[in-house]
């Protein structure tokens, strides 16, 4: 994907969601949302705990990931918690190569419920 393709993939993902919750979320409020949404529970006793929305976004990021085969998915644990193994080594070219990737991997994500 070209850097053109990837700006306007990037912000249909950022309308669609603005759309849907009211605001434009910056990638840790997406990362947040994904992680939820693969948790596919609701929060014990209403609300996550702050080291649980860490989880969640460790989930999202691990589901991102295992697109391009960086993880799989192991199991789930007896809360329903998903637990993922690391496949191959991230590559390490640097935070905003890094951002991208997961961007690329939200767009891919999301790709279905883009207009």
């Amino acid at each position: 994907m070209n850097d053109l393709q990837f700006i306007a993939a990037w912000q249909k993902v950022e309308a669609l969601l603005e759309a849907r919750f009211g605001k434009k979320p910056d990638l840790q409020a997406i990362l947040y949302l994904i992680g939820v949404n693969e948790f596919g529970k609701p929060a014990p006793r209403g609300k996550f705990t702050k080291e649980q929305k860490q989880d969640l976004m460790h989930i999202a990021v691990c589901t991102l990931l295992s697109q391009r085969g960086y993880f799989r998915l192991s199991h789930r644990d007896e809360e329903g918690w998903p637990h993922f193994e690391v496949q191959k080594p991230m590559p390490e070219p640097g935070l905003a190569a890094q951002e991208r990737l997961l961007q690329e991997c939200v767009i891919a994500y999301f790709e279905g419920d883009l207009p």
